[in-house]
């Protein structure tokens, strides 16, 4: 599964951890918006919490803001904006200009929420959430359960795009030059050791189960 040419190897995808995410389009997106630069979020006397309401201070759900088709996400009082090919610092930006007509010193917190890679092979097929830009390939491993007796650690397949990698994570030096920062829609392919004759007895169990049976039935019904 996920057969690479003859020499392909990780190099210089590890160096792509400094590269900040591009917000796209159906990414939905959280923010926060804050006061006098983000004092609240500090506050470490808890002077400000006290002032606050009970009921304003309740922690509650974050909305969620989808970048349509067209690049475009809708924010409240501020309206529609163009997101599209912005990092999250840009956008960040943005959005601390557009609320500053209405707060003073605005901070604001962006984040996307629907980022993800797709684990197949050894550990199972399962969706890891990528919670921030910087997620490692150990660490997408680490969330899928690792890596097990099952599983051969010196060939990792990641497919991005059009292009396939090979990682191997089964020495130190193996770990250092592969380890790549995950993107959004990577596959991770790990594949699984192949034992033959638990494989023969896995899918063929039940038949010479059955035609055990027979013969025993066979040699009893001869003898009598």
């Amino acid at each position: 599964m996920f057969k690479v040419g003859e020499g392909t190897v990780l190099q210089q995808k590890v160096v792509e951890a400094e590269k900040n995410y591009v917000i796209q389009r159906n990414d939905f997106l959280k923010f926060r918006v804050y006061t006098s630069n983000g004092e609240l979020i500090i506050d470490p006397d808890l002077k400000l919490l006290k002032e606050i309401p009970p009921q304003v201070a309740s922690t509650r759900p974050d909305p969620e803001y989808l970048v349509d088709v067209n690049g475009v996400a809708k924010f409240p009082m501020v309206g529609e904006l163009k997101v599209e090919g912005l990092t999250i610092r840009q956008a960040e930006a943005i959005l601390q200009k557009e609320y500053a007509q209405y707060y003073t010193n605005p901070f604001v917190l962006l984040q996307y929420v629907n980022k993800r890679v797709v684990v197949l092979g050894a550990p199972g097929g399962q969706l890891i959430p990528l919670v921030n830009e910087n997620v490692t390939l150990v660490e997408v491993l680490a969330a899928a359960t690792g890596l097990n007796n099952d599983s051969k650690a010196n060939n990792i397949r990641i497919l991005r795009g059009d292009e396939v990698f090979v990682a191997d994570m089964s020495t130190i030096e193996g770990y250092r030059r592969t380890n790549m920062i995950m993107q959004p829609g990577d596959i991770v392919y790990v594949e699984p050791i192949r034992r033959p004759a638990s494989e023969v007895l896995r899918d063929y169990g039940p038949l010479l189960s059955i035609i055990t049976s027979l013969t025993t039935l066979v040699v009893v019904l001869s003898t009598r």
